[in-house]
């Protein structure tokens, strides 16, 4: 016998979305087994490249921290911008 699905809720923002999600299960309101893989092959890169001088040393220090965590430096620049808004 297949579960009664819920009905998901409307939304105001994405935020009330995005914290409806954190604290409910998608399995009671999605039934996955009817999911079909799509792809979306015309899709626009959400990243924009930017500019930016830093001194040599910071850029060298970033590098070392980058390699001992095995990522790019560009990765950890965007990682700690993006810690540093969400402070």
């Amino acid at each position: 016998m297949k579960q009664q699905l819920k009905i998901i809720p409307k939304f105001k923002t994405e935020a009330e979305e995005r914290e409806f999600w954190q604290t409910h299960d998608s399995t009671e309101y999605v039934d996955y087994s009817t999911a079909r893989h799509v792809s979306f092959p015309n899709l626009k890169l959400t990243t924009k490249p930017i500019t930016i001088r830093l001194p040599e040393g910071m850029i060298d220090r970033l590098k070392i921290e980058a390699h001992k965590m095995d990522v790019p430096y560009q990765a950890l620049i965007k990682k700690f911008i993006f810690d540093g808004l969400a402070k």
